[in-house]
């Protein structure tokens, strides 16, 4: 699993914007910037939609004010769900990521398997990321939803 002081890998990801969407690589997206990174294990699932990406929409204000150039959210999920979701969310201020292989979280070291919930998935964490570097790793425990929650994520700031 990556650590603290660990780099970003160099693994495609696709960010979802206004006009579509564009490939990239994560190392590339988060080089030069203060990253909070989120991942949810689904778009449009209970928790995910209830209260962890509301909260980094509520706070993004907040958060950006602690010198965060960028709150992105990243999911196991294809570039047309992530834009529907963030659309649905009002999640304007938030850049979603789609993870669709999982390549990015399986460089990570944080998928888990789901089984006939939708497969391989994402753990649920943030991570505060300075110039491409993990400088703040807060991994849930399963089924938990503490750690990487907006609040959480500030006070770390």
């Amino acid at each position: 699993m990556i650590q603290l002081g660990n780099s970003i890998p160099a693994v495609s990801v696709t960010l979802v914007t206004k006009d579509g969407q564009e490939a990239t690589t994560a190392d590339t997206l988060f080089a030069g910037k203060k990253v909070v990174l989120f991942a949810v294990p689904g778009a449009f699932t209970p928790t995910c939609s209830a209260h962890h990406l509301p909260g980094f929409v509520v706070l993004a204000d907040e958060i950006k004010a602690k010198g965060v150039d960028m709150i992105a959210c990243i999911s196991v999920n294809d570039a047309f769900v992530m834009r529907a979701w963030g659309e649905q969310q009002n999640a304007e201020a938030i850049t979603m990521i789609a993870d669709g292989a999982g390549a990015f979280t399986k460089a990570l070291g944080l998928e888990m398997e789901t089984g006939d919930f939708g497969g391989m998935r994402s753990q649920r964490y943030a991570m505060i990321i300075d110039n491409g570097v993990v400088k703040q790793l807060n991994v849930e425990a399963p089924k938990q939803f503490e750690v990487s929650k907006a609040e959480a994520v500030l006070a770390a700031l």
